[in-house]
């Protein structure tokens, strides 16, 4: 019988949000983290009055190295497999590297990169044992070149892609299948958070945003069917595919130019 639960990082807002809501309504029993469990427990009801799912409410700090550990163990006390294993949560910081906080740039590679490796390396091997699993990672169109003023950032993108291929591969023929969404910019609090909200790409309309439900509807069908690898969006899908092509560092001189502060008060 195959097992319809599923378990969202950074339910709270934005992308995550929104797959839960997806979830949801596809039938799937939904666990949801973020550190806003007030925001967490409003969705959690939301969830269980219109789509009459259970619910798990977690509210942690992924950046915390002993969270995953914690989750996953948490959901195994109280008989909750996951069959779905959404890694949504992630954070950046704008600005050049010599300025950042030292803090806030490891916090980052830890909760892009080190919760993302622990909880996929934790669920995926109940998953291995029934044969069946999904797991979606979400990495971004800044894993296409180098970023700068984002440079952490586009890095982690970048080994959440990577590590996201290479395991859809590895596990050819297994039952469980691992799907990465790359989005460009996206109407979420991600930006102002890390502080996007300041520059060029943004203020002057150099990108128009796709909504968090299209980004998240995109993803989910990728990850139904199994899909290696999905860009949202016709002009996402342009700038990758030109940045592939493109020598290292003029893709990075472009994505810079991008990147830059915004002149405007």
């Amino acid at each position: 019988m195959t097992i319809k639960s599923a378990l969202v990082t950074g339910a709270s807002t934005g992308i995550g949000y929104e797959l839960a809501h997806i979830l949801a309504a596809d039938g799937f029993a939904v666990a949801l983290v973020a550190r806003d469990e007030v925001r967490l427990q409003k969705l959690a009801a939301e969830l269980k009055q219109k789509y009459a799912v259970e619910t798990k409410v977690i509210a942690a700090d992924l950046a915390k190295p002993e969270t995953p550990q914690q989750v996953f163990d948490q959901l195994q006390r109280e008989n909750f497999p996951v069959s779905v294993l959404i890694n949504n949560a992630g954070s950046g910081v704008y600005g050049a590297f010599a300025e950042t906080e030292l803090d806030r740039d490891v916090a980052v590679l830890r909760l892009n990169m080190e919760s993302l490796v622990v909880l996929t390396k934790l669920f995926l091997k109940p998953m291995l044992a029934r044969r069946e699993g999904k797991i979606l990672n979400v990495a971004s169109v800044a894993a296409y070149q180098p970023d700068p003023l984002l440079g952490i950032y586009g890095a982690t993108k970048a080994f959440v892609l990577s590590f996201s291929a290479a395991l859809n591969i590895e596990l050819k023929e297994t039952g469980v299948t691992v799907t990465a969404l790359c989005p460009g910019t996206t109407t979420t609090e991600f930006h102002k958070r890390a502080g996007l909200d300041r520059s060029g790409l943004l203020r002057h309309g150099m990108m128009k945003p796709m909504s968090a439900p299209e980004v998240a509807e995109i993803g989910y069908c990728a990850l139904m069917r199994g899909k290696p690898i999905v860009i949202s969006g016709m002009m996402n899908r342009i700038l990758a595919a030109l940045a592939k092509c493109s020598p290292t560092m003029l893709s990075g001189k472009v994505a810079g130019k991008l990147n830059a502060k915004s002149q405007a008060p």
